[in-house]
């Protein structure tokens, strides 16, 4: 095992990335060794190409969207993880001391570092975990396993915004994190608005349980939500672009009373009317990474086999082909949903 080198994809500074050789890991007693099937680039991702990821420490190896198989295992590892299982990972830490861990809300610790992010990731051939990331699969291929964790970034924004078959949400940007949030709503029973600026991602967003679809850039969103809700407007938004004018929309268009998530990133800086702060008395959440349980309904929901799997992802490419498929990207964020990299 020691001498040998394995494959990885590394980002070395914005624009350029380029396969390069790594020493394969090693294990611990508690630790499991996965061989990475498929690994998706995120939204997170091309903006660290692009250079404009602050949390990013370059060079990095980007990747954590895994559909993998377990190669061995530690001699502490419970039963329950074998050799030759599909699993998907968590790609988080948590400190444990920190005030989200006191809290029980690991997903938001203070130290977190993701995969590919805060600290080197998965897009590379092996990949050696703590055996408390590696999640079982629940016999699904390891490609439509690269899908879950972005998928359970928008569960856990429904969640979060304690949605329930009564309520009408508004959610802006369908993206995969997005279309995680509007599946999440409508398995919840409740009303989904799907808003976008692209007619084909609403046009898949009706197709995964969103009732009404709202193209921002073409339709009056104003006008339309307000006949969609009876002058209410929606009991819930869910932001998951991170824009200035989405950020706004969400706080304009909201009910009175109603609930604003936001998961998005806004890359500068927002201004806001604060007397809708006070005066709808809003409730407005942070929304960040994702809990096991949001992983276990994101399983139990695409085992269903309902799911659009294809249809989510845009590119299926070697680790050779990855700069072009990222450039391409660049060019057309709009277009694009889900690069995975097959290993």
């Amino acid at each position: 095992m020691h001498n040998k080198n394995m494959k990885a994809i590394q980002i070395s500074e914005p624009s350029v990335m380029k396969v390069i050789e790594m020493a394969e890991p090693q294990m611990g007693d508690g630790d499991v060794l996965l061989k990475m099937r498929y690994v998706g680039f995120c939204g997170s991702d091309l903006n660290t190409f692009r250079g404009g990821n602050p949390m990013v420490k370059m060079p990095v190896v980007p990747g954590h969207e895994v559909g993998a198989e377990i190669v061995s295992v530690g001699k502490n590892v419970p039963d329950m993880l074998k050799p030759g299982m599909v699993v998907t990972v968590n790609p988080y830490t948590n400190c444990g001391k920190c005030a989200s861990c006191r809290n029980g809300r690991v997903n938001a610790c203070e130290h977190n570092e993701t995969l590919g992010v805060q600290r080197w990731g998965a897009m590379r051939e092996l990949l050696v975990l703590p055996w408390e990331k590696v999640i079982p699969a629940g016999g699904l291929d390891p490609r439509t396993c690269a899908l879950i964790e972005p998928m359970s970034v928008g569960f856990h924004a429904v969640n979060r915004a304690q949605v329930t078959d009564i309520d009408v949400v508004m959610v802006i940007g369908c993206g995969m994190v997005g279309m995680g949030a509007v599946v999440r709503a409508a398995l919840r029973g409740a009303t989904v608005i799907a808003a976008d600026i692209d007619d084909e991602k609403l046009a898949l967003a009706k197709e995964m349980g969103a009732t009404y679809v709202v193209n921002t850039k073409t339709e009056d969103a104003h006008a339309r939500l307000q006949e969609l809700t009876g002058g209410f407007g929606p009991d819930v938004v869910i932001e998951a672009v991170g824009s200035v004018p989405t950020y706004q929309m969400a706080i304009n268009e909201v009910a009175f009373t109603g609930r604003v998530v936001c998961i998005g990133y806004a890359k500068s800086e927002v201004s806001f009317q604060t007397k809708y702060f006070v005066q709808k008395e809003l409730d407005i959440r942070g929304s960040r990474n994702a809990q096991p349980s949001d992983f276990r309904a994101v399983i139990h929901y695409l085992q269903r086999g309902t799911c659009p799997v294809d249809r989510l992802i845009s590119g299926d490419v070697a680790p050779e082909q990855a700069l072009e498929a990222m450039q391409q990207w660049a060019e057309n964020p709009g277009k694009v949903f889900r690069i995975l990299v097959h290993f």
